[in-house]
């Protein structure tokens, strides 16, 4: 009997051995980052910056791959059957990781099982926005009630059907009893091209999103939906300030890697976007975007997929939201 437990220890020390020896000697080449999302957009302008990060304390270059389409799927779905050898990550949005998995019925990914989130890695509130030369408002208040004179409501875009964009678009609707018809976009900017057109008067949108055409007076920013005003956006209440309280929502994003992917090259991730969030470099680089670069554990990512997954299963069946 011992020399059996002897016999199975030291064969699997041989499986394990040259897994462990991958794990060391990673990462020999450049790595891909695939972003579900179009140039411009939120998750893109934060996954461009997080492969900057990544591949200045990897020693390899970080290339992103945007793969668009699907309200994110394609895109994640690439990541989720890619090999797990730690060389294919994803910009993973939280539509990705919390709120797909309820809008479609064939989701061709696990969120739970495929995908491993290695670390948090940025963080946005979202901004309630309208056209300056459009909607002639100045407060929140002041467009619920010109939403609500207007015979036919009003439309608001969003950057996909189930996109936060969008769900926290409908939320702002049912809570204020705005007649709201929702037009979705092929992604966040042409989103606010539409909007600036004046094909759509209003938007919940990423504030990362939105950020250039606010600076440039192009729009105009109502509230925002973080518990706390937005640094960025110091004379912009929150939305309980502007009268519609609990309606906390932020946009978020980790970066996550096949199931199967060795653990040690998972904790040499966390550790590097660990490291890359406490970077003043880092952060000044992020703070022109509107979002805050994050780093945590695997476990802390995971946490806050599974804390958040019951709210937006609520939202999507409230708005009817479904695709397929």
């Amino acid at each position: 009997m011992i020399h059996r437990r002897l016999l199975l220890s030291a064969t699997a020390g041989l499986l394990a051995a040259p897994c462990l020896a991958r794990a060391q000697a990673w990462p020999i080449r450049p790595l891909r980052m695939i972003v579900a999302y179009p140039p411009g957009g939120a998750v893109d302008l934060a996954g461009r910056l997080i492969a900057e990060a990544l591949g200045a304390r990897l020693g390899q270059p970080v290339v992103v791959d945007n793969r668009t389409g699907g309200g994110g799927t394609i895109g994640t779905a690439a990541v989720a059957h890619a090999a797990p050898d730690g060389y294919t990550l994803g910009a993973s949005a939280v539509n990705s990781l919390a709120i797909n998995q309820y809008l479609y019925r064939n989701l061709p990914y696990d969120p739970e099982k495929d995908l491993v989130p290695a670390s948090l890695g940025w963080e946005a509130p979202l901004v309630v926005v309208v056209p300056a030369e459009h909607v002639p408002v100045r407060t929140l208040a002041e467009f619920i009630a010109w939403a609500k004179a207007r015979p036919d409501g009003v439309a608001f875009g969003s950057s996909g059907v189930g996109t936060t964009v969008h769900l926290s678009g409908e939320m702002l609707c049912r809570r204020t009893g705005i007649q709201g018809t929702h037009i979705p976009f092929r992604g966040g900017a042409d989103a606010l091209t539409g909007m600036l057109r004046g094909d759509i008067q209003m938007t919940v949108d990423n504030l990362p999103t939105a950020l250039s055409n606010l600076r440039g007076g192009k729009l105009r920013a109502l509230a925002v939906t973080s518990a706390a005003r937005a640094p960025d956006l110091p004379d912009v209440p929150t939305m309980a300030e502007a009268g519609v309280p609990d309606f906390v929502v932020t946009s978020w994003g980790a970066v996550a890697v096949p199931a199967g992917t060795p653990a040690a090259i998972v904790e040499r991730i966390s550790a590097a976007m660990r490291d890359a969030a406490a970077d003043p470099a880092v952060q000044a680089r992020f703070r022109p975007t509107g979002n805050q670069p994050l780093g945590t554990t695997p476990a802390e990512a995971a946490a806050r997929a599974a804390r958040e997954r019951p709210m937006w299963e609520n939202l999507v069946r409230v708005s009817g939201a479904t695709l397929d």
